[in-house]
């Protein structure tokens, strides 16, 4: 007993530790956006709101910042969609290379980003694309929709194989039957994938830069802000930008669980 409750608070040090390490510069680029003096040193300056009102007052900003809603709220609605149909196919049907069309699918978030972005840029150029938002649209669509995919098919697996039998049984056609059956039960996923991917799209920065053009989304922003001198406001766009994100991927996993376990009980 005593060496299990060592063991535990080992790994709760360890667990914070992880923690500490991964979100103490964010705090920090927190603190430091409230912070008077230019430069980010201790002891701090004064408690201040200059560079926020800095922030809303520039109209790049807030061109970037609708950029940014745009592409993230399209390729949140495109990038489920294909989710849903990919994730539905590999539930519902067994076909030959199955497996090579699964791998496909999946491989965008396992190439570095670096990689996609040269690649995108290169297509998108060949085709006469490119520096368009719906070119960063197609990019994070292609990019976050296995996300969406992973989550969706999670759902299905916890679905009784019989359902889609019974409701064709009971008269219902193939449409009628994902209508009324499938997509509702698969909805907490959906609304799971939909957040998700916004989320995912909303800080993505290498696609972005390398697809944009003068369609500069927020993350691309604040690097032309910090590239030659050092700006406080990049702590305001990027408190700003971390607390939109990390609302959608809440939002994501408490909408995802709390239908979840409504589904579930008896």
């Amino acid at each position: 007993m005593k060496a299990n409750r060592t063991l535990n608070v080992i790994l709760g040090i360890y667990v914070a530790l992880i923690f500490a390490f991964v979100f103490a510069p964010i705090i920090f680029s927190l603190i430091f956006s409230f912070n008077s003096q230019r430069f980010p040193t201790i002891p701090l300056g004064s408690f201040t709101t200059q560079w926020y009102a800095k922030i809303f007052a520039d109209p790049d900003v807030w061109e970037a910042a609708l950029n940014s809603l745009i592409v993230s709220t399209s390729t949140a609605v495109i990038a489920t969609f294909l989710g849903f149909c990919t994730a539905y196919s590999d539930y519902r049907y067994n076909f030959r290379f199955k497996g090579p069309y699964l791998a496909l699918i999946l491989l965008p978030p396992t190439i570095p980003l670096i990689i996609m972005a040269l690649a995108m840029l290169a297509w998108f150029s060949k085709i006469g694309m490119s520096g368009q938002i719906y070119s960063i649209i197609i990019a994070h669509s292609v990019l976050t929709a296995p996300f969406a995919m992973a989550v969706i098919r999670l759902r299905l697996n916890q679905m009784d194989p019989d359902l889609e039998a019974a409701a064709w049984n009971l008269g219902g056609s193939e449409w009628a039957t994902m209508r009324h059956v499938i997509i509702p039960f698969c909805m907490p996923a959906i609304y799971s994938g939909l957040f998700l991917t916004a989320a995912v799209s909303f800080d993505e920065f290498a696609v972005s830069w390398f697809v944009s053009g003068l369609n500069k989304t927020l993350p691309v922003i604040i690097l032309e802000i910090v590239q030659g001198n050092i700006d406080p406001q990049v702590n305001a766009i990027g408190t700003f930008v971390f607390l939109i994100s990390m609302t959608l991927v809440v939002l994501a996993q408490i909408f995802f669980v709390s239908r979840q376990m409504k589904s579930t009980r008896p």
